[in-house]
């Protein structure tokens, strides 16, 4: 499909931080010349700690991406989707087809056709698992995506992110973050600068 103007962005949090955290707003705020949507999760919203199952999260980043387009009157193609950790884990699998069914290593459902995804701590296993990798979805990852991490994170190493990102289909950029771990505290005006380049970018 023909690339289109970017109309909006649409960002979820990680699972132990809400749609207020630091690091969103900091994106919306070097995003100023474009409408952002910062979407809490319902478990959030009904006051829970511990996120629903993966396919209700994906759900939910349909939904939202729908709303936006209503409010925005654009199409899905021409919205950017993601988040941090667990939010940005869910935008790409909602990218690449995937239900979010763990036993299930083939799409499930038509791709979301969206402009970009943007991972930023994109959690490639739990810490110190690394072998309960999160990659079936990968490879079937058209759309041209961003992943931002820290050197330091325990959710996955440079070499580890560079092997398994190398098998999504679409452009990929991999931005690492010296010294930084899986919060990347500290570095939230860097990490927005840097997203709000790349959002940037799909418009020439």
């Amino acid at each position: 499909m023909t690339q289109r103007p970017v109309r909006g962005v649409v960002l979820f949090p990680g699972a132990g931080s809400s749609a207020e955290h630091p690091g969103l707003v900091a994106i919306a705020d070097h995003l100023a010349s474009l409408p952002v949507h910062r979407v809490e999760f319902a478990y959030r919203v009904a006051g829970r700690k511990i996120p629903d199952r993966a396919p209700i999260l994906i759900a939910e980043v349909r939904a939202a991406v729908a709303a936006a387009c209503a409010e925005w009157r654009c199409n899905t193609n021409e919205i950017v989707i993601g988040g941090r950790s667990m939010g940005g884990r869910m935008c790409s699998l909602a990218a690449a087809g995937f239900s979010g069914d763990s036993r299930v290593t083939q799409p499930a459902e038509a791709p979301l056709d969206v402009a970009g995804v943007v991972c930023v701590g994109y959690p490639l296993h739990p810490p110190r698992k690394p072998t309960q990798l999160r990659v079936a979805h990968l490879p079937f990852l058209a759309t041209p995506s961003l992943f931002i991490s820290g050197t330091h994170d325990d959710f996955g190493t440079p070499d580890e992110l560079r092997e398994h990102l190398g098998t999504v289909r679409g452009a990929t950029t991999l931005l690492f973050i010296d010294k930084a771990r899986h919060d990347l505290r500290g570095h939230d005006a860097t990490v927005a600068e840097q997203i709000a380049r790349w959002v940037m970018s799909l418009n020439k």
